[in-house]
This record gives structure tokens, sequence and C-alpha cells, in this order.
């Protein structure tokens, strides 16, 4: 099941295990992981794009390894909510996870890159560290934003 609506994403799932979020790139994947409380997302690791069945490999190893229940992805939409160029090879990413027999929240990310690149100006954390680190960040944004909201709904068992 892929959704871009949060209800239907929660009745879909089970409270009881970790979400993993993702923020698809066209060179690299940053990945992040919340805890099985959905209380707090933390970044995991950033993964370089090859050949997507070696892409869908690394994800499977990634869901497996850590009990994941749903994946987050983000929706690269443009600043007025419409889709953006982006928006379409991520939706078809999204399509092509249906191996991993996960049910996918796709959630909007605007300002996530934005967001998490100010903060680590303000922590004055180099330009290369920075290169090194946006994308796993950026995800552990996104999947913040999705638990936050998904905090209050009812959730299947």
């Amino acid at each position: 099941m892929i959704t871009s609506n949060a209800v239907e994403f929660a009745a879909a799932i089970s409270r009881s295990g970790k979400l993993g979020g993702l923020d698809v790139g066209t060179k690299t994947i940053g990945l992040a992981l919340c805890d099985a409380g959905w209380s707090f997302a933390g970044p995991s690791e950033t993964i370089r794009r090859t050949k997507f069945t070696q892409d869908l490999a690394h994800l499977r190893d990634f869901a497996s390894k850590n009990q994941l229940v749903g994946l987050v992805v983000g929706l690269p939409l443009n600043l007025d909510g419409t889709d953006s160029p982006r928006t379409q090879s991520v939706r078809a990413f999204a399509r092509n996870l249906a191996p991993l027999e996960l049910p996918v929240l796709l959630w909007d990310e605007r300002w996530s890159t934005q967001a998490v690149e100010r903060a680590m100006i303000a922590a004055d954390v180099s330009r290369a560290k920075r290169a090194e680190a946006v994308d796993k960040l950026a995800a552990a944004h996104i999947l913040q934003g999705a638990i936050d909201a998904l905090a209050n709904l009812p959730i299947g068992d």
C-alpha cells in the first residue's frame, strides 16, 4: 500500500514497531529510523544509488535488520503543493518498493533539506560535513514530521 494519507497509513500498520524514513535523491538515499514508541527520529545512513536491484537489496536489509513496520518516503512537492518534476520519479520509486511488502507513506518534504542545512550552518558544521550528512538528516526530518502527525491517530494492530 502506498498512500499520502496518514490515516490510511496508520490503519495499515502496527504501533509495535519502528518506521524507516527515506529521502530519495538522484544520487543518494538518506535513511532514518524512529524508535518503536514513535517519539523521535534519527539519521541512520546515506546510501549511494546504483542499480535499483542493489538499492532494493540494501533497503530490504535495512528494513529487516531494524524490523520496520512501514516506510515514510519524502515527496518533493512544489512550494504551492503541486507536483514537481521530481515528484513522479519518487512516486515510481515508492511503487518499486512493493517487494518489501511494507506500507509506504508519501510525506511532504518541502523545506526539509533547507531546514537541515540551516541547522547545520547554525551549528557551524563545515561544508564538507554538511554534504556528507544532509541526506540522512533530511530523512530524519521527514520521518519526525510524519511520526508527529501520526502520534494522535488510531493505529491498527
